[in-house]
C-alpha cells in the first residue's frame, strides 16, 4: 500500500505539468494587479492578503475602486455576484468530481478559478494518481502563481515603471490555446459549438459588457436538454 507522501509527489508531479501554461498568465497579471494596487496607493500586504482571501482576478483588479470609493457594501456584493457569477455552473458541473475528496473538497470549492476548472475538469488524470490530490494541487499551484505574482507587483510596483496597457490578453490567448486543445482532441466538437455560436448571439444581442452571464445560462440549458444526445454520441 502506497503511503500518503508517496502519493501526494505523485499527485505533485502529475498536476504541475498542466500547470505550468497558467504560471506565465498568472504571474503576469499578478504583476499587473500588484503594481496596480501600488500606483493606486496601497501597501504591497493589500495585494499579498487579498489574493490569498479573494482570489478572483477580475474582482480584485474592480476591488481596488471600490476600497477607493465610498462605503457601500450592497454594490460591492452585486457586482461580486455579478462578475462570478459564471463560477456557479463550474460548481454545478465540478460536483461529480470533487465528491469522495474529504477535506480537500473545501479548498477545491473555494480555489476553484476559471483556469483551475479547466484543467480539473477535462485533464486525463492516470489510474494511478490520486484524483483528489491532483486536483488540489492544481488549484493549490495556480492561486500560488497568483499570489506569488500579485505580492511580488506589491512590493516592487514602486520601481517598475512601464505601459501595462494589453497586458490583460495573455489571459484571453490561453483559454484559446485551451479551447483548440480540447477541439482536437474531442471527436465530437457538438457541444464545443453550441458554446460558440450561443456567445456570439448573446455578444450581438447583450453587447460585450453584458454578455457573459446570458450566454452562460444559454449553454447551460442548452447543454442540459441535450445531455442524453451529447452522451449517447460520445459513447457511441
Amino acid at each position: 500500500m502506497q503511503k500518503k507522501t508517496d502519493i501526494m509527489k505523485k499527485a505533485f508531479k502529475t498536476a504541475f505539468p498542466h500547470t505550468i501554461p497558467i504560471f506565465a498568465g498568472f504571474w503576469f497579471l499578478g504583476m499587473t494587479y500588484g503594481i496596480y494596487m501600488n500606483v493606486s496607493g496601497f501597501s504591497f500586504w493589500y495585494p499579498m492578503l487579498m489574493s490569498l482571501t479573494i482570489f478572483a482576478g477580475s474582482m480584485e483588479f474592480v476591488a481596488v475602486n471600490l476600497l477607493l470609493g465610498a462605503f457601500n457594501p450592497l454594490q460591492a456584493f452585486a457586482m461580486t455576484l455579478m462578475i462570478n457569477a459564471r463560477h456557479l455552473f463550474y460548481g454545478i458541473s465540478m460536483l461529480d468530481k470533487y465528491r469522495g475528496t474529504g477535506w480537500k473538497k473545501f479548498y477545491l470549492i473555494f480555489g476553484m478559478c476559471d483556469e483551475s476548472f479547466s484543467i480539473n475538469y477535462t485533464a486525463e488524470i492516470p489510474e494511478d494518481t490520486d484524483r483528489g490530490w491532483f486536483m488540489f494541487f492544481v488549484t493549490l499551484l495556480n492561486q500560488f502563481y497568483w499570489f506569488f505574482g500579485a505580492t511580488l507587483g506589491g512590493i516592487f510596483g514602486s520601481l517598475i515603471h512601464f505601459n501595462t496597457e494589453g497586458l490583460d490578453f495573455v489571459m484571453t490567448a490561453m483559454f484559446v490555446v485551451i479551447f483548440l486543445e480540447q477541439w482536437l482532441k474531442e471527436k465530437n466538437h457538438v457541444s464545443a459549438m453550441i458554446g460558440v455560436v450561443l456567445s456570439l448571439i448573446c455578444l450581438v444581442a447583450f453587447g460585450a459588457d453584458d454578455f457573459m452571464i446570458p450566454s452562460m445560462i444559454a449553454i447551460f440549458a442548452a447543454l442540459t436538454l441535450m445531455r442524453g444526445r451529447l452522451e449517447g454520441g460520445v459513447s457511441g
